[in-house]
Parts: C-alpha cells; structure tokens; sequence
C-alpha cells in the first residue's frame, strides 16, 4: 500500500499462503492457543505481539485458521482488551515522543510536520472508532490529558 504523504509506493514483502487450511505441522490444538493467548494477554502484551510470539516462539503461523477468530476478537471475548485500540495507541506514543523531542529542539521543522501528521491521524482514526463504536462518542483526544493516560 502507498504512503499517504509521499510518493513512495509502499513497502514489498512476503505474502500469507491462500489456503486457509491447518498445517500438518502445527502441534498445538485450539484450547492450547486460547491459554497461550490468555497467559501472554496477562503479560501486557498487545494483540500483534502476542501474535508474533507464537509465530516465532511456538510455531504457530496463523492464530485466525486455528479458532476462526482474530487475536483481538478474542480478547474482546475474554475481556482482555484494553481501553484503547492498538493502533491508535502507538499513534499516541508517537506524538508524545515528537512533542518531547520538540520540547528539546525547537528549529526542527521535520519533526513538528511530522507531529503534525500523526495527530492528523489521530483525529481521523478516533473520528473512525467512534463511528463503528469501538470508543466512546463522548471520547476526546487531549494532548495533555492522553499524556497522563499512556504514562
């Protein structure tokens, strides 16, 4: 996929196999991977770490062919999800990072057009989760106020 705001076209890469099938291989059966998901949810780990870990760590190379559900539905399941999503999350630490390094460096203006596109982000991806309910519709993204939620 492009980036949004330059005229690169994206990053290549390697692709998931289409046939939604187990792999003989796979040595864990559902219920273990549910408890392999919820031990790992317990260590404050996110849905995409928890995946890359038993990717690599157990072997097991596609959680959603295993229960016919996503990570991150089934935390929702279980109650293991948090109060915000993932990805707006990173987004969030990103602009509390930029605005430390600005504090520090006033004169660097690739930092603040850079801040200013992922608060642009932000807004848009909170603009998207409150349609689809995933947030509060009463939920404001405050710079100061989220600073003290992350930290």
């Amino acid at each position: 996929m492009g980036r949004m705001y330059s005229g690169k076209h994206g990053k290549s890469g390697s692709k998931r196999p289409q046939k939604k099938t187990i792999p003989s291989w796979v040595r864990y059966k559902p219920k273990e991977v549910e408890m392999l998901i919820v031990k790992l949810a317990k260590e404050k780990n996110t849905p995409s770490q928890i995946g890359i870990i038993l990717r690599d760590t157990y072997g097991v190379p596609s959680v959603r062919v295993l229960l016919n559900k996503s990570i991150t539905q089934f935390l929702d399941e279980k109650k293991l999800q948090g109060a915000l999503p993932e990805d707006l999350l990173a987004l969030i630490k990103n602009s509390i990072m930029l605005k430390k390094h600005l504090e520090q460096n006033k004169k660097d203006m690739v930092a603040k057009r850079g801040l200013q596109l992922t608060e642009s982000k932000i807004k848009r991806i909170v603009k998207y989760y409150k349609a689809t309910e995933r947030l509060a519709s009463d939920w404001i993204y405050d710079p100061d106020k989220v600073r003290l939620l992350i930290e």
